[in-house]
């Protein structure tokens, strides 16, 4: 059994290093364009096999909680992804994506009272409790669109590039646990999710006043082009 453990984790040490060194290759190139959907696409399908490798690995040894958080890292890369397949009202979502939401909304409250339960014990339950709320948030938000399709033509894209930004937090973050051990517990697992919040939030506000300082067809047309389904 160790030993194919060992492969496993050499597996997911493997894509996860794609995976943290291709992102960065889709922010910077065109949105839309042909190398910046490779680059997604590559970062996408690498993040599937971290989060396949991960469950494997949290079944075989490392518990509950690395599985939950599996899931909760995998969701952001696949939310993202998926968003691109019904950016439009008519362009519903599928038996997948409910799927996906639904068993993010239970990993969440699983994962924060997991956290909860840690804290009779441990300030390490506050990590749990972090992420645990983030997927409830995260997945209720999704629930909701899919019930009620956002009337902002372009809500599809600040989804697409929230999520996809945040999933990449989720890389640094596992790569800041396993480096960073000149860092205490906590610090490990969450200085990422508070930069990477704060960045992502400047950024949506900044394409927000971008997009809005466009006018009439110009507007649609700029928000269709940044990214297009892979």
């Amino acid at each position: 059994m160790s030993s194919v453990f060992s492969v496993v984790l050499l597996i997911h040490i493997i894509f996860g290093g794609i995976a943290l060194f291709v992102a960065p290759c889709a922010m910077l190139t065109r949105k839309g364009g042909l190398w910046h959907r490779r680059w997604g696409k590559t970062y996408f399908w690498s993040m599937a096999v971290v989060a396949l490798t991960a469950v494997l690995m949290s079944m075989m040894r490392s518990g509950l909680f690395f599985l939950l958080v599996a899931l909760f890292s995998f969701y952001l890369a696949l939310s993202g992804y998926r968003v691109l397949h019904h950016k439009t009202p008519q362009q519903r979502a599928g038996t997948a994506d409910w799927f996906a939401a639904a068993l993010m909304l239970v990993g969440g409250v699983v994962l924060a009272g997991y956290g909860a339960y840690l804290m009779l014990t441990s300030n390490f339950g506050t990590v749990a409790i972090v992420f645990g709320i983030i997927g409830i948030l995260l997945a209720a938000a999704d629930i909701h669109n899919f019930v009620r399709p956002p009337k902002d033509k372009r809500a599809w894209w600040y989804t697409h590039m929230t999520r996809m930004l945040a999933a990449y937090v989720a890389t640094v973050t596992a790569f800041s646990v396993v480096n960073f051990q000149f860092l205490p517990v906590i610090a490990r697992w969450l200085w990422a999710t508070v930069i990477g919040t704060l960045g992502i939030v400047m950024w949506t506000r900044y394409y927000r006043k971008k997009f809005n300082g466009i006018g009439g067809q110009n507007n649609t047309s700029a928000s269709r082009s940044v990214t297009k389904p892979v």
